[in-house]
C-alpha cells in the first residue's frame, strides 16, 4: 500500500447527507495501523481570536488572515485541539509532517498565534477524522473518496468554502460527471 500521508481526500458527490458532504481532509497519517486527517473546510463559527481571548492569553495581538476561522477537524475527539502550520521547531508535541509541515498539539503552539513568534500559515482544528486499519482503503475502493497531493495553497491561501471546489477542480474533470457507482467488467 502505498501511503497517502501528505494527501487532500475530497469527498464525492455520493456523500451528500453524511458528516463529510463536501469535505476536504488533509491526511497526516497514513499506514497499516490506519489513518488520521484534520478537515480543513468546516468552520465552527468560532475565530482564533475569539478563541484566544477565551483562553485568557496575555500580549496577543489580533489576526486577521483567511485561516482565523476554528474549524472541525473531524468528528473524533472534538474537545482535543489540533494547529497544522508551516514548520517552527519550538513547540512541544509537535510532529514534522513534511518539510513544509507541522502538526502541533500543545497549548504553546496557540499561545504564539498573534505574535511575532506565531508560525508563518497555520490552520485550528477542534477533533480529527480517523480510520481503522484498512477502512479508508474500503471507502477508497468504494469510491467515497478522491485523493490528490496536498497543495498549501489549498491549505493556506484559499477561503475555507472555497478549498472544496478547488480541490476538485485541481483533479482536471468534472465531478459532477462521476458515478458513484462501482464499475463491474
Amino acid at each position: 500500500m502505498d501511503s497517502l500521508r501528505n494527501h487532500l481526500l475530497i469527498a464525492m458527490p455520493s456523500l451528500n447527507d453524511t458528516f463529510f458532504e463536501r469535505s476536504v481532509i488533509y491526511l497526516c497519517d497514513h499506514d497499516k495501523q490506519g489513518s488520521m486527517g484534520l478537515m480543513i473546510n468546516r468552520p465552527i463559527g468560532v475565530n482564533v481570536n475569539e478563541l484566544l481571548k477565551q483562553m485568557q492569553l496575555e500580549d496577543y495581538q489580533t489576526i486577521e488572515s483567511i485561516n482565523t476561522e476554528v474549524l472541525l477537524g473531524g468528528p473524533v475527539a472534538q474537545e482535543k485541539g489540533y494547529v497544522l502550520h508551516t514548520p517552527q521547531n519550538i513547540w512541544s508535541n509537535s510532529r514534522q509532517l513534511t518539510d513544509d509541515l507541522m502538526l502541533t498539539t500543545s497549548r504553546d503552539v496557540l499561545t504564539s498565534l498573534g505574535s511575532n513568534k506565531a508560525p508563518e500559515n497555520f490552520i485550528v482544528a477542534l477533533g480529527y477524522a480517523g480510520w481503522g486499519s484498512q477502512q479508508l482503503e474500503q471507502e477508497l475502493a468504494d469510491n467515497a473518496w478522491l485523493t490528490i497531493p496536498a497543495e498549501l495553497d489549498i491549505l493556506f491561501n484559499t477561503p475555507h468554502d472555497e478549498r472544496w471546489t478547488k480541490a476538485v477542480q485541481s483533479l482536471g474533470f468534472d465531478i459532477s460527471q462521476l458515478s458513484s457507482q462501482i464499475g463491474r467488467a
